[in-house]
């Protein structure tokens, strides 16, 4: 019995299938992956995270929930939980194209099925293309850690406030984010 050969799917293959098959999946180094439907928990924190940081940022800076995007050209299409980009970035994009670079900041709510992997890939993905800063909210344990491209990662717990740099300064109280979950 021969071997079973598989390539990797192009972005170009991918943005050929059928709307509802690209609404549901993430292109990942060349292989579809499935995204689960969030529970109401995960969209509450999407939303939560959204407006606070969208208080924090500038006023024509850019803050989305479920934001598509590009970070490496061929064979990768993400979707962010919540991503942060200055105007200055958004106004770079091709209006008529798909989001080709990756914002400055991205964070990811975790679920019960993210593996560690998994997310270390997704954090060394968006690290080495571009992005400044990836935070990874933990809403079990109550923390966030928030990693650098320069490979520090830090850990911000109740109590503790995330410093903002990309927003000029300030900081987010961790509390802020997680009072009102349950």
């Amino acid at each position: 019995m021969g071997a079973t050969t598989t390539r990797l799917m192009t972005f170009a293959e991918f943005e050929k299938l059928p709307d509802e098959i690209c609404r549901r999946h993430e292109l990942r180094h060349g292989e579809l992956v499935a995204m689960p439907p969030p529970i109401h928990r995960h969209v509450w924190l999407q939303y939560r995270i959204r407006r606070l940081i969208e208080t924090r940022a500038p006023k024509a800076d850019i803050v989305e929930n479920h934001m598509p995007f590009r970070p490496m050209p061929d064979h990768e299409y993400w979707v962010a939980d919540v991503a942060y980009m200055t105007s200055a970035t958004w106004d770079r994009i091709d209006p008529k194209a798909y989001l080709d670079c990756v914002p400055e900041l991205v964070a990811e709510v975790l679920w019960p099925s993210n593996t560690t992997s998994e997310m270390n890939d997704r954090k060394k993905t968006f690290l080495a293309s571009g992005c400044r800063e990836f935070w990874l909210v933990d809403a079990v344990n109550r923390q966030i850690d928030v990693s650098t491209p320069d490979g520090i990662t830090t850990t911000y717990r109740a109590g503790r406030a995330i410093p903002l740099p990309l927003f000029g300064g300030g900081a987010l109280p961790v509390d802020l984010i997680f009072n009102g979950l349950d």
